[in-house]
C-alpha cells in the first residue's frame, strides 16, 4: 500500500482542507439556518416579527385547532410534529408526538429538526423560545379572540407554507357560510345564554373567549360576556342571578361526557324549565380554526 510522505502535503492543501471540514462542520449543525438576506419576516400575534425561510417544509404544531389549519390549507404533508390532543383530521394521528399541549418535549421538538413551531398562545412556549431560535428554530403564535381572529390566522399559516392561494380560498369558503347564517338571524330577538365549559367545578367563558364571537353571531349574549379572564371559574351564587334563556353543554369530542348535566346552580333557570339545554361538540366550539364555524352554525 502507497502511503504519501509528509513532505508531499503541502501548506496551501493542508489550510483548504482545514476550512472546508470547518465550514461542512458549521452547515451540518445548524440545518435549518438560512442568510439573513434570503428570510422572510411575517408578524405573528403577539405583534413580534418571526423570521422564516422563503420555504417552510418542517413544522410542528403544539395545539389542535393549529392542526387542523394546516390541513385545512393542504400543508399537512409539512407537519412533522404534534401534540397528543391533535386527533384531527384522522391524518394527522401518524404525525409524530411531541408530548402535550401544556407539556411539550422540547428534545423531541428538536430532534424532528422544524423550520417552524406554532403555539396557540405567546405564554405557552415562552421558556422554550430562546432555545429553539438557538437551534434556527422561529416560534409563530397565533392568539384569535374572535372570528375574524381565526380567518386571520388560517391566512397567515398559509402564508407560513407558502399555500396563501388555498389559504384564501378556505377563509372564502368559510365567510360564505357565516353569511348565511347572519342573513336568516336578521331581525331575530337575542337569546341570553350561558355557556357552561364544565359543571363541577364551574367553568365558563369570559370576555377574552372567542366563543362570545360565536354566541353573538349566532343570535345571542353571553350572559358572563363581561367577567374577567377567557374561561373563568365561577360561583354558585353569580351562577343563580344569570338566569339564562338557553344554556349550551360543550360535551362529545375530545371532552367526551365529562359535561353532560347542567350544574347544581342553573338547573333552576328558565333554560331548564323550557327544556333549553344543548350539547354541542366541544371540538367545534373551543378550538379556534375552521371547525369553528360548524359550531356555529
Amino acid at each position: 500500500m502507497f502511503f504519501p510522505r509528509r513532505h508531499q502535503l503541502s501548506p496551501t492543501f493542508l489550510v483548504f482542507a482545514l476550512f472546508l471540514c470547518f465550514f461542512v462542520g458549521c452547515t451540518a449543525k445548524n440545518p435549518n439556518s438560512v442568510r439573513g438576506s434570503e428570510r422572510r419576516q411575517i408578524a405573528d400575534d403577539s405583534e413580534k416579527q418571526v423570521s422564516l425561510p422563503p420555504q417552510v417544509d418542517r413544522v410542528v404544531s403544539l395545539a389542535p385547532n393549529l392542526t387542523e389549519i394546516v390541513f385545512a390549507v393542504g400543508g399537512g404533508d409539512k407537519l412533522v410534529g404534534r401534540t397528543s390532543y391533535c386527533d384531527f383530521p384522522a391524518e394527522a394521528k401518524a404525525v409524530a408526538e411531541v408530548g402535550d399541549t401544556l407539556h411539550p418535549s422540547l428534545e423531541r421538538i428538536i430532534a424532528l429538526k422544524p423550520q417552524v413551531v406554532l403555539v396557540s398562545t405567546a405564554s405557552q412556549l415562552e421558556v422554550f423560545t430562546k432555545q429553539l431560535q438557538d437551534h434556527d428554530i422561529s416560534v409563530f403564535v397565533t392568539d384569535p379572540h374572535d372570528l375574524e381572529g381565526v380567518f386571520r390566522s388560517i391566512e397567515k399559516i398559509g402564508e407560513i407554507l407558502g399555500l396563501r392561494d388555498k389559504a384564501k380560498q378556505t377563509v372564502e369558503s368559510l365567510r360564505q357560510r357565516v353569511a348565511v347564517i347572519e342573513q336568516k338571524l336578521q331581525g331575530a330577538n337575542r337569546v341570553r345564554v350561558f355557556y357552561q365549559l364544565s359543571g363541577e367545578p364551574l367553568y365558563t367563558i369570559g370576555k377574552d373567549s372567542f366563543v362570545n364571537d360565536l354566541i353573538q353571531r349566532a343570535g345571542a349574549v353571553s350572559v358572563t360576556a363581561d367577567v374577567p379572564g377567557a374561561w373563568p371559574k365561577y360561583s354558585a351564587e353569580a351562577a343563580l342571578g344569570t338566569k339564562p334563556d338557553a344554556i349550551i353543554l360543550p360535551t362529545g369530542g375530545s371532552m367526551g361526557e365529562t359535561n353532560a348535566s347542567v350544574a347544581e346552580p342553573l338547573k333552576r333557570s328558565p333554560a331548564v324549565a323550557q327544556g333549553r339545554v344543548y350539547k354541542i361538540n366541544d371540538d367545534h366550539l373551543v378550538r379556534p380554526g375552521p371547525r369553528a364555524v360548524d359550531g356555529l352554525e
